[in-house]
């Protein structure tokens, strides 16, 4: 098999194309999708929602195949796209966190977000002083379970379809260990844990995407950071776990993390990305920031 960082060997058949639907902020949502596929794409579930960016309407991850017959993959986050963290189970923080856009549990009610020091939390709506957008969870007024069901329900289709996506690229690239790697652009499939004991490369352009199908646990150590090269984007990568992942103090991750259990990230932790959980997730004085997809037209 190809090295991954062997500058002179050529990548997999298999080209990658990134767009995004526009959307207005506030209480009319309008949307006016261009030509081009979207890497991500997801439905405003309603007109409270605070985005990082005028410009976001949200995620749908298209792989579009180079080989004989090409395919076109895909995988949509829809409404769960609108969150920088989602969980069933409940969310904590070690104050103090900044996370940069919307929180939501379901079912689980909305005490189960705890240290957030929330406000107004008899509405459909909370706030905290760690959070710049809005707190959902059930137990709200209003719309806001109806909301969340198809958040959780999105999220839940957006990972079984993550994990069926085929043929891998990459099976059990170096047994699992990323760490001092040059990860170039494609599908990878781990039948066992994925461990960054080092800092982790992610090289390729702002078109180019990666997936990360994950049978175990997913972990990086502490001080450790995925870096991008070469115009490489967050938003452009998935981390697909079905075990647990830990973010060790210090350590940056970037993309966004579909996992089926649960997310720890440890004392003084970043990611750029997404934490859309089927479980639980941990912060202790974390910086969440999820990234914006930029226009590009063809």
């Amino acid at each position: 098999a190809p090295s991954d960082d062997d500058n002179n060997t050529q990548k997999p058949s298999r080209e990658f194309r990134v767009d995004r639907t526009r959307a207005a902020r506030g209480a009319a949502f309008r949307s006016n999708p261009t030509p081009s596929d979207d890497l991500f794409r997801c439905t405003p579930p309603r007109p409270k929602m605070v985005f990082t960016s005028s410009s976001a309407v949200g995620l749908v991850l298209f792989a579009l195949v180079s080989t004989a017959s090409a395919r076109l993959l895909t995988v949509n986050l829809q409404s769960a796209g609108n969150f920088a963290v989602l969980t069933k189970t409940g969310v904590s923080t070690v104050p103090t966190s900044v996370i940069t856009g919307n929180v939501g549990v379901y079912p689980i009610t909305f005490a189960a977000m705890t240290g957030f020091s929330i406000t107004r939390p008899s509405t459909d709506a909370a706030t905290s002083d760690q959070v710049t957008g809005f707190l959902y969870g059930n137990g709200m007024t209003g719309t806001t379970p109806s909301m969340m069901a198809t958040a959780i329900a999105d999220m839940e289709t957006a990972y079984t379809a993550a994990v069926s996506i085929g043929p891998p690229d990459y099976i059990d690239h170096n047994t699992g260990e990323l760490g001092g790697q040059i990860i170039t652009a494609g599908l990878y499939k781990f039948g066992t844990v994925v461990t960054i004991s080092n800092d982790c490369t992610l090289h390729g352009t702002a078109d180019d995407t990666w997936i990360f199908q994950i049978a175990g646990t997913l972990s990086i150590l502490p001080g450790k950071k995925i870096i991008l090269t070469g115009g490489a984007v967050a938003k452009n990568i998935v981390w697909v776990p079905s075990g647990a992942t830990s973010f060790g103090t210090t350590s940056h991750f970037e993309g966004v993390v579909l996992g089926k259990t649960s997310a720890s990230f440890l004392t003084g932790s970043t990611i750029n990305g997404r934490v859309l959980m089927q479980t639980r997730a941990d912060f202790q004085m974390t910086t969440v920031t999820p990234t914006q997809s930029k226009y590009r037209y063809s």
